[in-house]
């Protein structure tokens, strides 16, 4: 007998819906690169808020296959891409709201990175596009790595802090003065 596991949820974070428009709607973090796999998740899940989802554009930069034709649950989407959208962002339309924008998130990217992403690309009113969005985090990422290492470059060169005390002082000694000393 074979079980068939339950799908995974979609790891997906929008703004919310009363605040005002930034230029990224929310973050997705897509398990892979195949859009076929991913996207119709991502579009039941979007589909409460959005409406209907009839088209999707990417930038073929970070997905090695784009399909033309995507099936979600009742209808069909239709992929296109556009080698000058940023190519870490995903742009879904749909005939009810109109359009929602996406930061994809890699989907190799630590747990704790893709946090602080997707609560970045939720922020109301944001002005950071998806590209400054994951530039930023790398960028931190590479300064958190930079700092590890001179730390561990300090301890190994002979830069570790000084040994403890042989005799360390636990008081201070009291010297007396004479009794009539004036000053």
């Amino acid at each position: 007998m074979t079980t068939i596991a339950p799908p995974l949820p979609t790891r997906l974070t929008l703004t919310p819906g009363t605040t005002p428009a930034g230029l990224l709607d929310g973050a997705w973090w897509p398990r892979s690169r195949d859009l076929a796999v991913g996207l119709p998740s991502l579009v039941d899940a979007l589909e409460s808020r959005f409406g209907r989802i009839t088209r999707v554009t990417v930038n073929p930069a970070r997905w090695p296959v784009v399909p033309h034709k995507v099936p979600a649950t009742g209808h069909t989407v239709h992929v296109g891409w556009f080698t000058e959208q940023d190519p870490d962002k995903m742009i879904l339309l749909s005939y009810a709201v109109g359009r929602c924008d996406l930061l994809v998130i890699p989907p190799g990217t630590e747990p704790a990175a893709a946090a602080r992403l997707m609560a970045a690309a939720a922020v109301p009113g944001g002005i950071l596009t998806a590209g400054a969005l994951l530039s930023g985090e790398a960028a931190a990422d590479r300064g958190a790595r930079d700092a590890r290492s001179r730390e561990d470059s300090w301890e190994t060169d002979g830069g570790a802090a000084p040994p403890a005390l042989r005799h360390p002082v636990v008081g201070a000694r009291m010297i007396s003065l004479p009794g009539n000393v004036r000053r």
